[in-house]
């Protein structure tokens, strides 16, 4: 599992609407990845869009953002298009990124468990290291607190 510094985990991945994006294909300016588990799911919806409303003020503070989970392109292309999103949504629908960056993890709900993704946030320097994680994220104010952890880079 990657911690603060470490250089991120490149990947390539498919997104929404067709093509890939490679990770460190972005390097020289900063990358917020949020992991979610599952699109049109309450919480994931909320923060898609929360992501989405900001994007214009992340761009403007020099970050790329993207959202990943296990879904496939054309469940993201459904998901995007039902709540107008425009973050770039990628599918990791063999979890191996999810896996690298350690948010595959055993959830427990109502006693019984199962793997999911944790809901997290990683923000990437421009030169391709880790400058914050968070873990087990609370929706509500998340979006706020990553973009102002971008405009103090």
């Amino acid at each position: 599992m990657p911690d603060v510094s470490d250089l991120a985990p490149d990947f390539t991945l498919p997104r929404d609407g067709g093509g890939d994006v490679t990770l460190s294909a972005l390097r020289g300016k900063a990358v917020v990845l949020f992991f979610y588990p599952r699109d049109d799911t309450p919480g994931c919806t909320k923060e898609s869009i929360g992501f989405s409303e900001q994007l214009e003020a992340f761009e403007q503070a020099g970050a790329h953002v993207f959202g990943i989970s296990k879904d496939t392109v054309a469940k993201h292309d459904k998901f995007v298009a039902k709540h107008s999103l425009t973050t770039p949504l990628l599918s990791d629908d063999g979890s191996t990124v999810c896996e690298d960056y350690g948010v595959w993890v055993e959830k427990n709900m109502y006693g019984r468990k199962s793997m999911g993704i944790e809901r997290s946030t990683f923000l990437i320097d421009k030169d391709g290291k880790i400058a914050r994680m968070w873990r087990k994220v609370k929706v509500p104010g998340h979006v706020d607190e990553v973009l102002q952890a971008v405009q103090e880079m």
